[in-house]
């Protein structure tokens, strides 16, 4: 079975974990995918570490306003009701535990629950944002990421080899081969997304994947 690359199934997947009322933020990159998939019928509470509560779809081309952008400087569109306020209040709201959900990319994510995301050694970074504060502060850290890096190998680790953006902070991975739990310092795989197979996953993944009975196939 070839693998081929889907960045829009993990947004579909973790797009329906939400329900309405959820104060959620979305990382740079793959993260902010989820809010295109949003079911109908729920609303949630975008945020922003920049500044921002209540942010709306990205603005169509031509209509982008240079003073909206999130944090990682993308054009977006505020909802009415959204509301506007400095680093230090945004902040408050992360450390304070008033996130519910925050989805952050990842470069590597281990069976322990550890999180790398914001370097390579030898690379040139923007800096860590605000994933530190993120990973500590939000009821449920969510690391969304392809399976497999360019070179193949699995970006689930049985350790991490990078920098560690936070330590045993990941409670769910949702990766376009499937949903994983950690759990235990183990990765249980909740759902697979056909046509791979809970089998084919754990074969190809350098870590340990614990299969549960009612690991269930999901198809998009």
């Amino acid at each position: 079975m070839d693998y081929v690359a889907n960045k829009d199934n993990i947004a579909k997947r973790i797009a329906r974990i939400f329900k309405s009322g959820n104060v959620v933020n979305l990382g740079i990159g793959l993260p902010t995918l989820v809010g295109n998939y949003v079911p109908e019928g729920v609303t949630l509470i975008l945020q922003s570490e920049n500044g921002m509560l209540g942010l709306g779809p990205a603005p169509a081309k031509g209509e982008e306003n240079r003073d909206l952008t999130n944090a990682g400087g993308a054009p977006v569109s505020v909802v009415p009701g959204g509301c506007f306020f400095d680093s230090a209040m945004s902040f408050g709201i992360i450390r304070g535990g008033h996130v519910d959900y925050t989805v952050l990319g990842v470069l590597e994510v281990d069976q322990e629950g550890n999180l790398a995301n914001y370097k390579i050694p030898g690379k040139m970074v923007p800096g860590m944002g605000g994933a530190m504060d993120l990973t500590t502060g939000s009821r449920v850290v969510i690391a969304a990421t392809l399976h497999f890096e360019p070179s193949g190998a699995s970006r689930l680790k049985r350790r991490c080899t990078l920098p560690l953006t936070a330590v045993r902070e990941v409670n769910l991975v949702v990766t376009d081969l499937g949903v994983f739990e950690v759990m235990g310092d183990r990765f249980f795989l909740r759902e697979y997304f056909e046509p791979y197979t809970p089998e084919w996953i754990k074969g190809r993944t350098d870590a340990e994947i614990v299969i549960p009975n009612d690991c269930r196939p999901v198809v998009f």
